[in-house]
């Protein structure tokens, strides 16, 4: 799912115009350590619209601060990031930039449609991308293990919670719950508290429900598609929607306002009147700088059902986005778009500056993502530092996440996502709704509905 309400308003008020001074691989390093250069320009898509007056200055002088590096490269700025309509409608044409956007859900699609540039022998031994995530690079693979892109930011979904709440429900605010049968429990707690409370908040409307049913799925070692048909109508797809249903009809802890979209549940956090809901760290930047809420209130743990183990495919959805170079670029362009994607992108001496921008920007500094980086690796252990010298939230607050983390799999969101969330928001919009609805029923419909949209994909 793009969250694009969160980050993207602040991506570009974050890029910042250092110097690059981080080493490239054996291909990238000669072409641009050569004394001799043929001058190449690369068209990049990403900068902001003309009204959009800060962050468009930022990313310009992004641009002159390459150029001046690399000043045989010229850089074309185009507007626009991931817009589908768009995109197909510059592939028709052979229009598309050399340097192009995407959200994770892209690479699954463009890579067998050959858009995009294989990078393989570009990055072979490229200092960087040697040191990212290597769950998050395989979302940029294909099924030979070749390299069609790299990541930018990303995100995992976990457990958003009131601190607030935990604490006058008799729940310890350090250990949120970490299986579904605790979330119900505790959020019958909460509810309890009177006063209009809810104990557990849930999406069903504008794709979101979708969204999360999917990673509901994931977190209980189930696929909502598998070998390109669909998988949820199942003992695991039952379970999600009985659950919510019983929680709805049976337990009164869910609240009685449905068909809820993304900032739905975040106002009623920030108002304090939610106890938990399936959310992102952003959200708490989301609540912060959009309906002034107190970041203090708030912790954030993995999303229930896989703390304990990872052995039976249970993982969390990692959704986010990163950048691929358009397969009609020259070998030169190729080589130019992976400088400027490092430079201004994934460059590690940039952390100090983006969390300074972030900070005085009235953003939040510390949070535990995004972070593309590999576990122990050096652009991590920078990244950590500088979140930690920089850092303006509680970061104890997010000790369940980071620890409940370690060995979880990161699950990328399936081909035509948005399409498939869109059939499963009724689903769950129905269980939440309706007091008669049928589960069985509602996961046969959705099932056919998905199906027909696989057969057409």
């Amino acid at each position: 799912m793009s969250k694009g309400i969160t980050r993207k308003t602040l991506f570009f008020g974050l890029i910042v115009t250092f110097a690059l001074v981080a080493a490239f691989g054996a291909t990238t390093a000669s072409f641009a350590k050569s004394a001799a250069h043929k001058k190449v320009t690369i068209t990049v898509n990403g900068l902001p619209i003309k009204t959009d007056t800060t962050n468009r200055n930022i990313y310009m002088r992004n641009v002159g601060d390459f150029e001046n590096k690399y000043p045989w490269i010229t850089v074309k700025p185009k507007e626009g990031l991931m817009d589908p309509p768009t995109f197909e409608s510059k592939i028709a044409a052979g229009t598309l930039e050399n340097v192009f956007y995407v959200y994770f859900t892209d690479p699954a699609t463009v890579i067998p449609r050959h858009v995009a540039v294989d990078l393989t022998k570009y990055v072979k031994k490229d200092k960087i991308v040697k040191q990212m995530n290597p769950q998050l690079l395989k979302i940029f693979k294909n099924s030979k293990g070749h390299l069609f892109g790299i990541p930018w930011k990303n995100y995992t979904l976990g457990l958003l919670y009131s601190r607030t709440l935990f604490t006058a429900a008799g729940l310890n605010p350090n250990k949120p719950p970490t299986t579904w049968d605790a979330v119900r429990a505790d959020a019958k707690k909460i509810a309890a508290l009177g006063g209009g409370k809810i104990g557990y908040g849930e999406y069903s409307a504008y794709n979101t429900g979708g969204w999360h049913f999917t990673a509901e799925m994931f977190s209980r070692g189930g696929r909502t598609v598998t070998k390109n048909k669909a998988s949820f109508n199942n003992a695991k797809g039952t379970a999600i929607l009985s659950m919510l249903k019983a929680m709805r009809w049976t337990d009164n802890s869910v609240g009685t306002t449905q068909l809820l979209g993304w900032s739905d549940l975040l106002n009623e956090m920030a108002a304090g009147t939610l106890g938990m809901q399936v959310g992102a760290l952003d959200n708490i930047t989301w609540m912060a700088n959009s309906a002034s809420a107190n970041i203090n209130h708030y912790g954030f743990g993995v999303i229930p059902g896989t703390a304990a183990s990872n052995k039976k495919g249970k993982g969390t959805l990692a959704g986010g986005d990163g950048w691929m170079i358009y397969k009609k670029s020259s070998a030169a362009q190729v080589q130019a778009g992976l400088l400027w994607i490092e430079f201004a992108f994934d460059n590690p001496n940039h952390f100090a500056a983006d969390d300074v921008a972030a900070r005085d920007g009235g953003g939040t500094v510390g949070l535990p993502e995004p972070n593309i980086w590999k576990t122990g690796s050096a652009a991590e252990k920078k990244f950590l530092a500088m979140n930690k010298k920089y850092r303006n939230v509680p970061t104890q607050y997010y000790t369940p996440f980071v620890k409940g983390m370690k060995g979880v799999q990161m699950v990328p969101e399936t081909v035509k996502a948005q399409d498939i969330y869109a059939v499963l928001d009724t689903p769950m919009a129905q269980v939440l709704t309706n007091s008669g609805a049928n589960v069985a029923s509602l996961l046969s419909a959705a099932t056919t509905a998905v199906n027909g949209i696989l057969a057409a994909a």
